[in-house]
Order: structure tokens, then C-alpha cells, then sequence
């Protein structure tokens, strides 16, 4: 059986199609965990403007129950891409990042391949990661005030 012109391309761009939506295994090395209690929590950004506007992408939970000398290791799939990636040290389950009266985070924080030491909050540029590898790496470094 012959397929005609038009069927070739039309297999060819829904092969296209499903391997770049095909998700990427990611793994996350996390270090700098204070404590066992509580959950991980990473929000996956697409760009500047939506990190801006917290509008959050993707949000994956992860419970804490294998945290070794402080580190954690995590996997996860997403869509290749470019993307930010910031973790919340949840240490009461309560979904968000605690912070005191004047605003400072009485929870962990943390960046994708970025560690924060000013007291400036990092612009998207900063911590973005490309996602294209079938096992992409980053790392995070949590940073209690």
C-alpha cells in the first residue's frame, strides 16, 4: 500500500508534535534542609512576567521523608522548556511561605541553580533553567533568614 505525500507529512507532524511535549525527567538535589517536618513545595514559573505576578505554572508537593544530612533528592517530569523554579521549606503544611510582620520568610527558600545571598529578591534571569535532556540536574540550596 502506497501512502500518499500528504499522509507523510501529516504522520510526521504528529510524531513532531508528541516528542516535544513528551516530559523530561528532572531531578532536584536539595540541600540546606533544617528539618524533617513538614513538605517541599516547588512552583515552576515560565517566564519573567508570571514569576512577577506569581502566577505559577506548575506546583509539585513532595513530602519530607527521606531528608539525609539535610539533603533531598526529588523527580519530576515537565515539558521541555525554560522555566524558574523556586521551593518553599513548608515546615507547617500550610501551603504558603510564612514570613513575620515585617515581611521576612520564617520558612525556607529557595532558587533553581541559584543561591541567594543579597537581600534582593532574584529577578527570573537569574534562576531560570532549560529543560531539554531526558535527565536534566538542578540543584537548590535552601536558605533560612
Amino acid at each position: 500500500m502506497k501512502i500518499p505525500q500528504t499522509g507523510w507529512l501529516t504522520i510526521l507532524i504528529v510524531i513532531l508534535c508528541f516528542t516535544n511535549s513528551y516530559g523530561q525527567n528532572t531531578n532536584v538535589k536539595i540541600s540546606g534542609i533544617r528539618s524533617e517536618k513538614g513538605q517541599i513545595i516547588l512552583n515552576v514559573f515560565k517566564n519573567s512576567e508570571d514569576y512577577e505576578q506569581e502566577k505559577v505554572f506548575k506546583k509539585l508537593i513532595f513530602e519530607k521523608k527521606t531528608v539525609d544530612n539535610g539533603s533531598m533528592k526529588i523527580n519530576f517530569n515537565i515539558e521541555p522548556g525554560i522555566y524558574g523554579i523556586t521551593l518553599i521549606d513548608d515546615e507547617n503544611k500550610n501551603g504558603e511561605l510564612n514570613k513575620n510582620l515585617i515581611g521576612i520568610p520564617k520558612e525556607g527558600f529557595g532558587f533553581s541553580d541559584f543561591f541567594m545571598e543579597k537581600m534582593k529578591k532574584p529577578v527570573f534571569d537569574d534562576f531560570k533553567v532549560t529543560i531539554k535532556n531526558p535527565n536534566n540536574k538542578i540543584t537548590i540550596k535552601v536558605k533560612y533568614m
